[in-house]
């Protein structure tokens, strides 16, 4: 590629709301524009870099059995309320009405589609197993969308199926697709943590996310340095731990403006450990008749915090909302000093499994400026769940092993799941076994985030001068530099030198342009192609091509006759 031809244009400084280095190397390398909120377009650069990616990908998945297809984004929405998830899924699933005025959206995964061609292509036990795979774009109406490539609304995934007849096959295909996950980000020098996590609205048994631990992420990661656990934060568990007590008989006592559990404590000379501290929340299940509301009362000991996403599966809610303090007083609680002994039957009092085992705790006693002290489950009130709804946080003692729990934050560039026989109850995809018995298909979800693993790993090799991609994702694995005036024999050699790479498959960005050698040498590191190979007149007198590393600052000089041969070396180590 020459760079006088090439679509796009470095810039020298950073754009302006750039909240990652990546983010802003990307755009003045020329390698994508900001069309709107979460919408891009890549540009050559990037393009080359993504199909470098999805070749990988392709190679990882083929090996374990992988058979690309590909299905529509735009989705009609009669799978969708099969499965349930046209209701639960909130207004980041696109929703329109087509020209014959019926219901479609634009699909943020495939999970119906795949199922539905199981409905006409899986007929018996001996067509199973099977895993196939698609690369294609989707889309998401996230209302948060960021300003780069990490979290964007529409956005390109490889997303793969595996298709079972019972859970051993199914568990068969989930750890090949754990390892082969596992050489894609090696492949692309991605370092990666896996780590447990929620199914959230995809269902399933089990899942788990390849986080990419980054300052820039989003996801919280619990991780134990001692045993080596690792969990988002969404489902981490720790040790909990309480002492032993007799129940002391309940009393009121007056606790004027102590709202907050710290406020609590203080008044009363306790620790917040000795307390309970509400949460309530609206609970929502959607449904084909609408959306189903419950109010839920949630408790946990006051020196920890409720794990909403752990709440809501505990309550099985599609998604949850602060109650308001209408909603509040309609159940007989009071804000700041609720309580949930004695409220009205409708409220659902979810309590955090240790709870149960903390004796004489303070909660609120549902009038403005008292608490009760020495409250106890199940004495004073009977939890209609008891769960694990408790963060994990810094500090927090391991569940395996005790030692302390630390907090990082990261980036979800990958994640596999367990729906089983979710999808194709729903919509009754199943398969004759061997004794003629129709049975479901038991169903693998699998999925790269493509874009976001292409900024991750600009996150992750980069300089301050610009970009470092590894050999195997760069989108030109050498910049040739001429430094000589048009037609002198530091530009002629360049020219023969750029044919000559070119037939021999080296992928090189030619810079051609009648700028200045420090423009040049600026722009080479901004792109971060991992060679430099530069034709001037002092390298042509020291007998060939300066060849440089884009991660080192030797220099070598190599004559014109060996140097073919020792970048194709170079890139090979």
């Amino acid at each position: 590629m020459l760079m006088s031809c090439l679509f796009g244009a470095t810039l020298r400084e950073a754009p302006t709301g750039a909240d990652s280095a990546s983010h802003a190397l990307l755009v003045r390398a020329g390698f994508i524009r900001q069309l709107g909120q979460g919408l891009f377009s890549y540009l050559p650069p990037a393009r080359r870099a993504l199909d470098r990616i999805e070749s990988i990908i392709r190679e990882e998945i083929e090996a374990i059995g992988g058979q690309e297809i590909s299905m529509p984004v735009v989705n009609p929405a009669e799978p969708w309320k099969s499965s349930g998830r046209w209701f639960s899924t909130g207004a980041e699933l696109l929703r329109f009405r087509d020209c014959r005025d019926r219901d479609i959206l634009l699909a943020m995964t495939h999970e119906e589609v795949v199922t539905d061609l199981c409905r006409t292509e899986i007929r018996s036990y001996k067509q199973l197993p099977k895993l196939v795979y698609q690369i294609q774009t989707k889309f998401r109406d996230d209302p948060r969308p960021r300003a780069d490539l990490i979290r964007m609304r529409e956005f390109t995934m490889e997303d793969s199926y595996s298709l079972d007849a019972d859970e051993r096959g199914l568990e068969k295909q989930y750890q090949s697709h754990r390892e082969a996950y596992s050489r894609i980000f090696s492949r692309c020098e991605l370092p990666v943590l896996e780590v447990g996590s929620d199914s959230g609205r995809m269902g399933g048994s089990k899942a788990h996310e390849f986080i990419y631990l980054t300052p820039v992420g989003e996801d919280s990661i619990v991780t134990c340095a001692s045993c080596g656990y690792a969990a988002n934060r969404q489902v981490a568990v720790f040790e909990k731990t309480s002492e032993e007590a007799e129940a002391a008989p309940v009393s009121r006592i007056a606790t004027p403006d102590c709202k907050t559990i710290e406020e609590l404590a203080a008044f009363l000379g306790v620790q917040s450990s000795e307390t309970a501290k509400a949460v309530l929340m609206i609970a929502g299940r959607e449904g084909g008749a609408g959306a189903e509301e419950r109010f839920v009362f949630a408790v946990v000991r006051g020196d920890m915090d409720v794990n909403e996403t752990k709440l809501a599966n505990a309550v099985k809610a599609d998604w949850l909302r602060p109650a308001t303090e209408e909603e509040i007083r309609k159940v007989g609680a009071v804000p700041g000093y609720a309580s949930p002994i004695g409220l009205d039957p409708s409220a659902l009092v979810v309590v955090d499994d240790i709870v149960p085992l903390s004796r004489n705790l303070v909660t609120g006693a549902n009038e403005p400026g008292f608490h009760l002290l020495n409250t106890n489950v199940p004495r004073d009130y009977v939890p209609g769940v008891i769960e694990d709804i408790a963060s994990a946080s810094p500090g927090h003692a391991c569940a395996r092993c005790g030692s302390t729990l630390s907090v990082s934050r990261g980036v979800e560039v990958g994640n596999i799941f367990k729906p089983g026989t979710r999808y194709s109850d729903a919509l009754g995809a199943t398969f004759l076994d061997a004794d003629g018995v129709a049975r479901p298909i038991v169903m693998g979800s699998y999925g790269i985030g493509v874009g976001r693993l292409l900024a991750c790993i600009a996150e992750e090799h980069h300089d301050d001068r610009g970009l470092e991609w590894p050999t195997s994702v760069a989108p030109f694995a050498v910049s040739l530099v001429s430094l000589g005036t048009p037609e002198s024999p530091a530009d002629v050699a360049a020219r023969e030198i750029y044919q000559e790479m070119r037939k021999a498959f080296v992928s090189v960005l030619f810079d051609d342009r009648t700028e200045s050698p420090g423009v040049k040498f600026a722009d080479a590191d901004l792109i971060g192609a991992p060679l430099r190979v530069t034709a001037s007149a002092k390298s042509l007198a020291a007998g060939g091509f300066e060849l440089k590393r884009r991660d080192s600052e030797s220099k070598t000089i190599v004559p014109r006759e060996e140097l073919v041969r020792h970048v194709t070396r170079e890139l090979a180590r």
